[in-house]
């Protein structure tokens, strides 16, 4: 069995893959650094933060989950996700608020990690996530739009509806600049990399547009009229905790630990058919969950792996951890000696990036399919979506996860076998030796598990069968397993055919169900001896049981 807590990067150095790919990892370290810059402060941006937490929260936790994780070429950092979480966080609770959730939700990860569910949390519904990541792509969005025009807005309403009531209101007051300015810098980001992919769009739109912004004294907003106070410190600071509130923050926590779980996980997928590796799950997301702890301490703000970054990685030739380890150097160097510089970015630049992002997150290809899907693919993937955008990602995600379950246990009890005869229901090797079954002995088939979703309906029909017939075989060969409602449903089902004068034996019964119902008390209400590990030896025992009644 695989170690829960297994680093990359230890193991390609002992086997010599570090020293091998060192030159290709330095070089890709450096391009996905300069990919980081601009997306890092724009996400610290609209997540209401100033940007230098952004590039923070990339140097941090993106040394610590190329340091401990379990990807060759993961980049962690800030992503689009958790635009919508820290702004809702920051907003009811304030910064501290945001790094005690923050810290929350790193611990999770480190429990997800050690109670080895990094393997579960594949089993999340494809259209649960498609639901969650295009509603994500919409907010931002919506988020983005009075920046790209340079709207003015006093105060800008936090419902999704009421945001872009207060844009169509204002349209009068763009401001055209801005407009071209957000334009030009889609248009870059798109085209660039058709052209050459040596040079990430986005960085080379802030390297055009902020001189040009700065010399000719454009009238945009920038980042340095938002943020006055732009600096790099690695001086830590504790929130101020008040542990009779810290319920409150489980919520959100929560959140941020599912989501950055499934992307970092979704992330590392990518990167494995990319290279040709395997990630370890478990060991990544308690190294997500270390970044997470660490990060806000160093006022950063939540981190996961990053898809799009992590693609550039293994496009560019990085291999080993070292390239995003390099990325963090790469990252810092820029922090401690062009920090004054950010300030000078155009709103506007940052906005017209992250448009392109939220449409590379949008997935409306997958949107689209997932409508021509089953109709209960339609409807998590609808009601998901629909929450995102309109009410909270943290309420999307949680009803998502429980409508799921509760369809997916509807389509079970639904798809329930139905009576068969018995004539059809036994082998025809069963048949010749036996040709004559009575007609007082009745057979009926449970096929799949015997569980709450489907418990119902198998009860109700061996009860409505079973009273026609003196003595009833419940054929569980292909019963996998039986957990407490079956057991219940199966034991009062037993007691009213025992009632009305039928007996049961049971055929074909595994050695962990055998252990339930003898654990639950059903091989003293049906006997012991009824209980046969064959079909052929459980009706030899109804014959001789119907000729005896």
């Amino acid at each position: 069995m695989e170690k829960i807590f297994s680093p990359k990067l230890f193991e390609l150095i002992r086997n010599g893959s570090v020293k091998r790919n060192f030159p290709r990892d330095i070089l890709s370290g450096v391009v996905v650094g300069i990919v980081a810059l601009p997306l890092a402060i724009a996400f610290a941006v609209a997540s209401g933060v100033s940007p230098e937490k952004g590039v923070m929260t990339a140097i941090v936790a993106g040394f610590i989950i190329s340091f401990l994780g379990g990807s060759r070429v993961q980049i962690g950092g800030p992503t689009g996700a958790f635009i919508v979480i820290v702004l809702g966080i920051i907003a009811e609770y304030g910064m501290d608020g945001m790094m005690i959730a923050t810290i929350m939700a790193g611990l999770m990860l480190i429990g997800f990690g050690l109670l080895r569910l990094g393997t579960f949390l594949k089993f999340i519904p494809h259209p649960l996530i498609v639901g969650f990541t295009s509603g994500i792509a919409v907010v931002i969005f919506s988020t983005q739009v009075i920046s790209a025009l340079g709207l003015e807005i006093e105060e800008v309403p936090g419902s999704f509806i009421a945001k872009w009531g207060a844009c169509f209101a204002h349209l009068d007051t763009i401001n055209w600049y801005a407009a071209a300015i957000t334009l030009v810098t889609i248009l870059v980001s798109v085209y660039l990399p058709r052209i050459t992919r040596k040079l990430p769009g986005s960085f080379v739109a802030i390297l055009l547009i902020t001189p040009l912004v700065a010399i000719f004294s454009i009238p945009v907003t920038t980042i340095g009229t938002l943020y006055s106070d732009i600096s790099c410190h690695f001086s830590p600071a504790f929130p101020a905790v008040e542990w009779g509130h810290l319920g409150h923050y489980v919520q959100p926590a929560f959140t941020i630990a599912i989501l950055g779980a499934i992307e970092s996980l979704l992330s590392a997928v990518v990167a494995d058919g990319m290279i040709s590796s395997h990630h370890r799950s478990n060991t990544e997301l308690i190294a997500q969950g270390v970044a997470n702890v660490v990060t806000p301490l160093f006022g950063g703000i939540p981190a996961t792996g990053a898809i799009a970054r992590t693609a550039t990685n293994a496009k560019s030739g990085g291999r080993t951890p070292v390239a995003g380890i390099v990325h963090a150097v790469v990252l810092l160097l820029i922090m401690l000696f062009f920090v004054k510089w950010v300030s000078y970015i155009p709103m506007s630049c940052l906005a017209g990036i992250l448009i392109v992002v939220s449409y590379n997150m949008s997935e409306w290809r997958s949107f689209r399919s997932v409508l021509r899907a089953s109709y209960f693919d339609v409807v998590i993937l609808l009601v998901t979506f629909s929450l995102t955008v309109l009410v909270d990602l943290t309420v999307a995600i949680e009803i998502g996860v429980v409508l799921a379950a509760i369809l997916f246990m509807k389509r079970m009890a639904d798809n329930a076998p139905k009576v068969i005869p018995a004539q059809g229901n036994v082998d025809q090797d069963i048949l010749t030796m036996y040709k004559n079954i009575p007609p007082t002995i009745g057979i009926y088939e449970i096929s799949g598990p015997f569980f709450f979703g489907s418990a119902k309906t198998y009860s109700e029909t061996i009860r409505t069968m079973g009273i026609k017939y003196k003595v009833l075989i419940i054929r569980m060969r292909h019963v996998p397993f039986i957990d407490a409602t079956g057991i219940k449903n199966l034991r009062e089902t037993i007691l009213q055919l025992q009632q009305a004068g039928t007996r049961v034996i049971l055929s074909g019964v595994n050695d962990d169900v055998r252990k339930d119902l003898v654990k639950n008390g059903i091989n003293k209400q049906v006997g012991d001896e009824r209980i046969y590990p064959r079909f052929e030896l459980a009706l030899l025992g109804a014959l001789n049981l119907e000729q005896g009644l």
